[in-house]
């Protein structure tokens, strides 16, 4: 789905015209890559959570030529279904 397809279908259910949904999708968005950067947890109920990780520096290695080289630590954003989310997907179990 493209961002265009969830501002048709999100304008159409709120009965909003499709710039004030973009607007509207773009302030969620901003929003939750703030918190992100924070390090905070952003849970959207029935949906799931967004929650900032760390990994630690490694070791790997350069796929072409074999060497070993060293990956820097980095922050990663996981996400965990929430049960509902898990349910529609799998039928309504």
């Amino acid at each position: 789905m493209k961002v265009s397809d969830l501002v048709e279908i999100v304008a159409a259910e709120a009965d909003l015209s499709n710039a004030d949904t973009r607007k509207v999708i773009d302030a969620v968005v901003e929003a939750m890559t703030q918190a992100a950067i924070r390090g905070e947890e952003v849970t959207l109920p029935n949906f799931g959570k967004f929650k900032v990780r760390d990994v630690p520096a490694r070791e790997g290695r350069n796929p072409a030529t074999g060497a070993t080289i060293q990956i820097a630590a980095s922050r990663k954003l996981g996400f965990t279904p929430a049960k509902a989310l898990k349910d529609a997907l799998n039928g309504g179990k």
